[in-house]
């Protein structure tokens, strides 16, 4: 296992093992902060957020996660953490813009399988 494979991206959060907290209908949030994490759940899930564990992840487990076919939505702080090690992986990932003017207010760049590569979409809301 590379050592890449084992730096800390961000963080996830989940319900139950069935149920992660996403974004952008199907992307699992990686929050860069377990507190922007926290706020995040507290938006979105509140009604929920007793219930929601907080957890550390790392490059490998989020790699795994996107060769099985997951998506994952990145904040602005845990992007820039996965960007330059999914580079080093031989990922062809974009780089995101959370500075673009066109994203103002936005939160979320989205990392997806395609099914033909990688493909970036974002910063999005919510």
């Amino acid at each position: 296992m590379p050592s890449r494979d084992a730096k800390v991206v961000g963080y996830f959060a989940y319900l139950s093992a069935m149920q992660v907290v996403c974004t952008d209908v199907d992307a699992c949030v990686v929050s860069g902060s377990s507190s922007g994490m926290e706020q995040y759940v507290a938006e979105v899930y509140a009604a929920e957020a007793s219930r929601v564990t907080v957890k550390k992840t790392r490059f490998g487990e989020i790699l795994r996660g996107l060769e099985l076919g997951a998506a994952y939505a990145f904040d602005r702080e845990s992007y820039s953490r996965f960007y330059p090690l999914a580079l080093e992986a031989g990922i062809p990932v974009s780089a995101a813009d959370f500075d673009d003017p066109r994203h103002q207010g936005t939160r979320f760049f989205t990392v997806r399988p395609d099914g033909r590569g990688w493909r970036g979409r974002g910063p999005t809301t919510r």
